[in-house]
């Protein structure tokens, strides 16, 4: 007498599905992997979170006062900025994971199950997509308790998150190429500090670039960075700016055409040692 059992394993057999199914299932895999891990180690998110929360009631009750915006108050200036900066801080530690999960070995054992091998990427970058956005909700929030008062439509307000996230995705896919070219946790997170900051106070995040000298100003208003406030802002506080909202579509998806196969061939790279 036969069983069922082999048809059935034949059903649900690899070459039933195609390859982009499987790479997708592998992905949505290890990006549960990378979610569980938060409840039983929050300390992460909680200092992502944090430190952008505290940036905003600084800067609202510490400097806000001193400081004149013409055309709206300062603490909706201030939001356009401080959203970006969660949308940066969501993919701040996707480089240190990498790295440190190469070194630990775990990319080895990956490697030698029967999965995408662009799995372990694309799970890490969903994982901090939800982080990511999370974030980006929180400080939304604290904008609102603290002053901030959107004056676009819910369109707007969707036109603004949507930026938000594909301005994380870019900056995931550069912090996880970080992490693969630097060999240590340490260097990863210097890096990451540094051109955090850079970009973000060299910028209209926090002050109108007109006050910057004559020198920096072209550099502060023409960076990538500068660009995707300005389009945030300008879908939060209004009017919307739609060239800079193409601008700044422009300036990401052109960063990622470069930075996704630069991470897959760094990987390659790495794992090959």
């Amino acid at each position: 007498m036969t069983t069922g059992g082999p048809r059935s394993a034949a059903r649900v057999g690899p070459s039933d599905h195609s390859r982009l199914y499987w790479t997708l299932a592998d992905s949505l895999v290890m990006a549960r992997r990378q979610l569980i891990r938060i409840p039983r180690s929050p300390e992460e998110l909680f200092i992502a979170t944090l430190e952008p929360v505290l940036l905003v009631v600084a800067f609202r009750y510490i400097f806000g006062g001193a400081i004149a915006v013409p055309g709206t108050s300062y603490v909706n200036y201030l939001m356009g900025g401080m959203l970006v900066m969660a949308a940066m801080f969501g993919s701040y530690n996707t480089g240190v994971g990498v790295v440190t999960d190469l070194q630990r070995g775990l990319v080895d054992r990956f490697r030698s199950l029967p999965m995408a091998r662009s799995a372990v990427l694309t799970g890490r970058v969903l994982a901090d997509m939800v982080r990511s956005a999370f974030i980006i909700v929180v400080v939304w929030v604290v904008g609102l308790l603290v002053g901030f008062r959107p004056e676009g439509t819910t369109l707007d307000w969707a036109g603004a998150m949507a930026l938000l996230l594909l301005c994380s995705f870019t900056l995931i896919w550069l912090s996880m190429l970080t992490g693969l070219v630097l060999s240590s946790a340490e260097a990863v997170q210097s890096a990451e500090s540094s051109w955090l900051f850079l970009l973000i106070f060299i910028s209209g995040a926090f002050v109108p670039t007109s006050g910057m000298p004559d020198w920096l100003r072209p550099i502060a208003e023409r960076q990538p960075i500068s660009v995707i406030i300005d389009a945030v802002r300008g879908f939060v506080v209004g009017p919307p700016d739609m060239t800079a909202a193409l601008q700044a579509t422009a300036w990401l998806v052109a960063l990622l055409i470069v930075l996704i196969p630069l991470s897959l061939w760094a990987y390659d790279r790495r794992t090959a040692r």
